[in-house]
Order: C-alpha cells, then sequence, then structure tokens
C-alpha cells in the first residue's frame, strides 16, 4: 500500500486532487457528484481519480450505480500512517 501512495500522490499527475478525494471520503462518504462540487473538480476528472483509487486499494463502492458512495477500505485505514507520511512529502 505504501507503494502505491506514493505512486498515487506524487508519482503521478494529479496526485494533489486525490489527496484530496480521499480527505473528502475520509470526512464522510460521497457520490462522484458531491466529490466534484466540494473540491470544485470537474465530474469526469473526479470520476478518472476515484477509478485510479479503487484500482489501488484506497476507496471501494457501495450502493446502486447512479448513487454510490465511495469509501476508504479496510487496507487503506491499516496503512493511514503511510498516508500520511506522503502528505507531508508532498
Amino acid at each position: 500500500m505504501e507503494k502505491a501512495l506514493w505512486y498515487l500522490l506524487v508519482g503521478t499527475r494529479g496526485g494533489e486532487n486525490r489527496a484530496r478525494i480521499i480527505a473528502a471520503i475520509d470526512e464522510r462518504p460521497r457520490n462522484a457528484n458531491r466529490l466534484a462540487e466540494c473540491l470544485d473538480v470537474d465530474y469526469n476528472t473526479v470520476r478518472h481519480h476515484l477509478e485510479m483509487l479503487r484500482e489501488h486499494d484506497v476507496i471501494e463502492a457501495g450502493g446502486d450505480e447512479y448513487g454510490k458512495l465511495y469509501f476508504l477500505t479496510d487496507r487503506f485505514e491499516q496503512h493511514r500512517e503511510e498516508f500520511e507520511t506522503v502528505l507531508e512529502a508532498m
């Protein structure tokens, strides 16, 4: 997970937005539309970042396709310290 977080947040473009998405989901589960609104980011951009985070097991989706909510995974929660370390290095 540590390598995935470094890659997602530092090693590729969009890392700052992915960190903001993680922080927003940490506050409370949200769907893609709400994330786009609260972060003032284009909906399609948010969808792209959500897919990257999902592929690396940082977030998971729950609910219906239209309004599905995103949650942080248990695996991410087990590696929260690594996330904080990566954030400090950004």
